[in-house]
């Protein structure tokens, strides 16, 4: 029983360190931006630092989803785990989102560097790259959801 309910917490670790890249991506070009317009003023906004920002802030999310996630369901009760492992796993909604943010993310890890080859170290357009495009799979995932194209509903058979 025990080994279950660590397996079950596993899963949930990584689905909520997976959101946490995915959100932390998003927002944090947004904060970069303005945090380098309020401090420097214009025309200070670098693309090495934007990429470097924003895999940072998506590792930091990764990182802090996953641990709140741990402090939460390792502590739970097994039956408890287990049904939100099951609400989790058939989520199309969740699946498609991941789908598309990591869809983006391997596009943009590979388009980044060819169009910013000179312009930033290579470990921030790849790993910069991948966060930009975990932001714009969820920006997409969010607009098919908003003009109408919401994903099919599963259930556990």
């Amino acid at each position: 029983m025990e080994t279950t309910h660590n397996a079950d917490t596993e899963y949930l670790v990584r689905k909520a360190s997976n959101a946490g890249y995915r959100m932390l991506s998003l927002l944090t070009p947004p904060a970069y931006m303005a945090y380098v317009l309020a401090r420097r003023g214009r025309g200070s906004i670098s693309i090495n630092g934007l990429l470097r920002s924003t895999w940072i802030g998506g590792f930091a999310g990764a990182v802090g989803g996953g641990g709140v996630a741990f402090a939460r369901y390792n502590f739970t009760n097994s039956e408890q785990v287990r049904v939100k492992r099951t609400e989790v796993a058939y989520d199309t909604d969740r699946i498609r989102a991941e789908d598309h943010s990591t869809i983006g993310g391997v596009l943009f890890a590979v388009l980044t560097p060819a169009a910013f080859w000179n312009r930033a170290r290579i470990a921030n357009l790849v790993l910069g790259g991948a966060a930009l495009g975990s932001s714009v799979g969820m920006i997409t995932h969010w607009t098919r959801n908003a003009t109408g194209d919401p994903p099919t509903t599963a259930s556990p058979v």
